[in-house]
C-alpha cells in the first residue's frame, strides 16, 4: 500500500466469512449495506467474473442520485474481489464527468479472511492514480463512509447467520 495514493479500511466483522462473502456478492444483500444510512442503494448489478459488470445506484434524502459503473477485475471465491471504476464491463474505458461525485478513477480490492470465532477480517483498499485523487476521496469522507458501509456489511452478514439458524 502506498500511503500517498491509497486508502484503506479494516474491520473484524461478527459473522463467518462465507456469510460476509454472500452479503458482498448477492445484489439483494448489497442493496442493504452499500450506502451509509440514510442513503440507499435501490439498484445493484454484479457479475462475478473478470470483465463483469458492477453497478450500484445510490440515492439520498438530500436529492443525491448517483450511479457508479465499474468492471470486475478479479474474483477469488470467498477471499477477494477486485474492481475498478476506471473500466466499464468488458474492460471498456470509463469516462468521468465533472459531477462532484466520483469524478476520478480508482481500483478497489476487498479481502475476506477468517478471524477465528466465527468472525471475518474484512479489508477494503482503494488505489488512486495520484495523491490528489486520494486526497479528494479522503476529503469526501472515505474513512467514515466506507467504514460505515463496512459496519453495515457486518450487520447484513449477521442477519444471514440468523436466517441460517
Amino acid at each position: 500500500m502506498n500511503p500517498d495514493t491509497d486508502l484503506r479500511i479494516e474491520r473484524t466483522l461478527d459473522a463467518p466469512r462465507e456469510l460476509v462473502w454472500r452479503a458482498w456478492t448477492d445484489p439483494e444483500q448489497i442493496k442493504k449495506w452499500w450506502a451509509p444510512r440514510p442513503y440507499q442503494t435501490p439498484e445493484c448489478e454484479i457479475e462475478l467474473t473478470p470483465g463483469g459488470k458492477f453497478m450500484t445506484r445510490m440515492t439520498g434524502p438530500d436529492g443525491m442520485d448517483f450511479t457508479g459503473n465499474a468492471c470486475i477485475l478479479e474474483v477469488v471465491e470467498g477471499e477477494r474481489i477486485t474492481w475498478s471504476s476506471a473500466l466499464l464491463p468488458g474492460f471498456r474505458p470509463n469516462s468521468f464527468p465533472d459531477d462532484g461525485c466520483g469524478g476520478f478513477p480508482f481500483t478497489a480490492i476487498h479481502t475476506f479472511a477468517d478471524a477465528g470465532g466465527g468472525k471475518t477480517h474484512y479489508t477494503a483498499t482503494v488505489l488512486h492514480k495520484n495523491a490528489a485523487d486520494a486526497k479528494i476521496h479522503a476529503d469526501m469522507g472515505f474513512q467514515d463512509g466506507w467504514g460505515t458501509c463496512a459496519e453495515q456489511l457486518g450487520e447484513v452478514a449477521r442477519g444471514l447467520v440468523s436466517e441460517r439458524a
